[in-house]
């Protein structure tokens, strides 16, 4: 993943950590004191939001202590890698298609941010402008031709970039 995209998850895990988590927990001992616990939807309310952030918390530091980061402006791009952008035509049907190649956390693959780890990325990688290759669908085979290599910043493209607000539980 980009240092972009790493010091994402690291943030969104400090934000759950320091902020997010003490805040739910006062939220539970403040509905505790009420009384019944087995009929207080704000305790159990609460109870449960704990857990969501402690699932996230674990997922995030997973995330954290496996990534591996790597600077894509520092390559040349002169074959595909990680971080570039390439541009691809399809023989059969003469259209062009523009792919990022970019960390699974990172991918919006609508906005042609995909993952370094797609088959269409793993087809790609190393090639050199104007190779060919081939891509193995379960029912056909596409061929495509290299026409443009080139980087972008991912962060530039991307339209969905994580803020605090979409850090927390609602």
């Amino acid at each position: 993943m980009t240092l972009e995209g790493y010091d994402l998850l690291v943030e969104e895990f400090k934000f759950l950590l320091e902020v997010e988590k003490p805040k739910t927990a006062q939220e539970k001992l403040v509905a505790a004191a009420l009384g019944d616990r087995s009929e207080n939807a704000d305790y159990h309310a609460a109870k449960e939001k704990l857990r969501f952030i402690d699932k996230r918390l674990f997922y995030l530091n997973s995330m954290i202590q496996k990534s591996q980061i790597v600077d894509p402006a520092s390559f040349a791009h002169v074959k595909v890698s990680f971080g570039s952008t390439v541009t691809i035509m399809n023989i059969d049907t003469d259209e062009e298609e523009v792919y990022s190649l970019c960390g699974v956390l990172e991918s919006e693959p609508d906005i042609g941010l995909i993952s370094i780890h797609s088959p269409i990325a793993k087809a790609m990688l190393g090639k050199s402008v104007d190779d060919a290759f081939k891509l193995h669908l379960p029912l056909i085979i596409k061929e495509y031709e290299i026409l443009k290599i080139e980087y972008k910043n991912i962060f530039s493209l991307k339209q969905n970039i994580r803020t605090k607000k979409d850090f927390s539980f609602h």
